[in-house]
């Protein structure tokens, strides 16, 4: 019976060496999945883009070029190009026509000096002064802003400050707002024009448009000391 007993003990009792217990297997196998995924995860993870200064390395390494100039190579002309510039008060003023103030003016206003908005305004002239005399008390358009005459009778020092006087008025004075939209606009001439006979610019409201004329206005220098 002991015998028995002894012989049934040593069969539940592992020997070592021939079979590890479970726990210990499922332990492995969890390890060995883990180093699997965490290779993969290696491989799989893209590297860094290299930097913007390394890309423009690399570019200008397989782009790299080279010239060969003999020493007796002469130089030739060398072509420049054109440029242009918005006239300013100083080149308007030593050009001095009927023109160049309507420019003057839009300058001194911010309105674009657009070709409807300067036809627009040596039009307006030739009704207050007539193209000969435009110039005349250094107020082309006879405007009262600080000319000392209320009525558009008074005079400026200079055409400059003439110009100056007529854009300020336009701005300040919220019955002239549509004329100062329409040169904002470069809107066409019969708009702008419509909006100066429906202004108080003129008392007579220029008949509403039919005293006007629509000609061409001739061009006219006014005299240097009028500048």
């Amino acid at each position: 019976m002991n015998f028995t007993r002894r012989l049934l003990d040593s069969r539940r009792t592992p020997v070592p060496g021939l079979r590890a217990p479970r726990r210990t297997k499922k332990a492995l196998s969890v390890c060995a999945a883990s180093a699997a995924f965490a290779l993969i995860a290696i491989f799989l993870v893209p590297p860094a883009p290299p930097s913007a200064a390394a890309q423009l390395d690399a570019y200008i390494a397989a782009h790299s070029q080279a010239i060969a100039v003999k020493e007796t190579v002469q130089l030739g002309g060398i072509d420049r190009d054109s440029y242009s510039a918005t006239a300013g008060q100083q080149s308007l003023a030593a050009a001095g026509t009927n023109y160049d103030w309507a420019k003057l003016v839009l300058v001194s206003g911010g309105w674009p000096t657009s070709e409807s908005n300067v036809t627009v305004l040596v039009r307006w002239m030739r009704q207050e002064n007539g193209p000969p005399s435009w110039f005349n008390r250094n107020n082309p358009l006879n405007n009262g802003l600080g000319s000392g005459g209320g009525g558009g009778t008074g005079s400026y020092p200079n055409l400059v400050i003439a110009a100056q006087k007529v854009a300020e008025n336009l701005h300040r004075n919220s019955a002239f707002g549509t004329i100062a939209a329409a040169f904002a606009a470069s809107a066409p001439t019969n708009i702008t024009e419509q909006a100066i006979w429906a202004s108080p610019w003129a008392s007579s409201h220029y008949a509403n448009g039919s005293h006007w004329h629509y000609t061409p206005v001739p061009v006219v220098k006014a005299p240097a000391s009028a500048w």
